[in-house]
């Protein structure tokens, strides 16, 4: 076990447990307060908690090998051994960026972790000895690092997936559950993109409606460049969709945004997006729509029809937009 403390609790404990029967029990431990850590409880791979009555030094000794003992029972009938314990996080940093390790890990001859992005960064030398790192593989820690797996972050909104510790904002990114904030301005709501529908379309958000549209036929989306935001309700789907303009010194920038987690149960959309002034026209095609759970006014670098300054009049843009649902095989 890398970095990880298994500890009886000093206090009071009742009832009590028998391990007898149980191949995969599950060991829990509780540990005192530690400064400047912080912990969580983690399924490596089942759980059992075995005491009873006041426990001096000795005994707090005798759980621990009681413990070790039923941790490492061979598994029946292919059922994998799990054990419970708790770990401190600081374990599962890379030593150089501070963050969650990602696999592939990295050692220098100290055993000073770093992640396989993070070494080139430091031309390969270890920031904390400054010994060669990123040639020799930490397969431990990787191992670790792919039997943990925690609760998904949306717990507390229905999920009941496990994550596997370091992609939970990935889990986030496509899970159902997780939450969208309103892209109306100086709106601060935040719920399901179905509950964000109904708090749009039916006058509980600050921003005014922009009535609906209907798939594969071109709506007209007129809005000032100052805006810098329209958005359009999908009835049939119940969806928002943001329409995004960002100034810039060449010209604007306009995006379309699907208000929605990137979940097959979301559906996937592209669009087209024209915008025509004396007599000439720029279009826009995307395949695939991103889904977003959160706009962002970050001026975009990628997936945008670009308006020249030329092609202006004034603040306010009219363009066409036509959206259509993806067939997903």
């Amino acid at each position: 076990m890398v970095g990880a403390s298994i500890s009886a609790s000093s206090g009071e404990r009742t009832g009590s447990s028998s391990t007898s029967s149980m191949v995969g029990a599950s060991i829990s431990a509780s540990s005192g307060e530690r400064a400047g850590y912080s912990s969580a409880s983690y399924m490596v791979g089942a759980s059992s908690s075995a005491s009873s009555g006041q426990r001096s030094d000795s005994s707090r000794t005798n759980v621990f090998r009681t413990r070790q003992t039923s941790s490492s029972v061979s598994p029946t009938n292919g059922a994998r051994k799990r054990l419970k314990m708790e770990m401190d996080l600081e374990v599962l940093e890379c030593s150089i960026c501070f963050e969650t390790l990602t696999i592939p890990i990295f050692q220098c001859d100290n055993g000073h972790l770093g992640c396989s992005s993070c070494c080139p960064k430091w031309c390969n030398k270890c920031p904390r000895c400054a010994l060669p790192i990123g040639r020799i593989r930490c397969r431990a820690m990787e191992s670790v690092l792919r039997s943990i797996s925690i609760p998904c972050p949306n717990a507390q909104f229905g999920c009941t997936d496990n994550v596997s510790y370091g992609l939970e904002s990935t889990h986030v990114n496509e899970c159902i559950f997780s939450q969208c904030s309103c892209p109306a301005l100086d709106c601060d709501y935040t719920g399901s993109y179905e509950a964000l529908w109904w708090h749009y379309s039916y006058g509980l958000c600050v921003a005014p409606r922009d009535g609906s549209f209907t798939y594969k036929v071109p709506s007209t989306v007129r809005m000032n460049i100052s805006d810098k935001i329209k958005i359009h309700a999908d009835r049939t789907n119940e969806l928002l969709f943001a329409v995004q303009c960002f100034r810039e010194p060449s010209g604007v920038r306009v995006t379309v945004s699907c208000m929605a987690p990137s979940s097959p149960t979301v559906g996937k959309f592209s669009y087209h997006l024209s915008y025509t002034v004396d007599g000439e026209t720029i279009t826009y095609k995307s395949q695939d729509m991103k889904r977003i759970l959160e706009v962002s006014f970050q001026t975009p670098l990628e997936h945008f029809m670009l308006i020249p300054h030329s092609s202006l009049r004034g603040d306010l843009l009219e363009m066409k937009l036509t959206i259509e649902e993806v067939n997903q095989v």
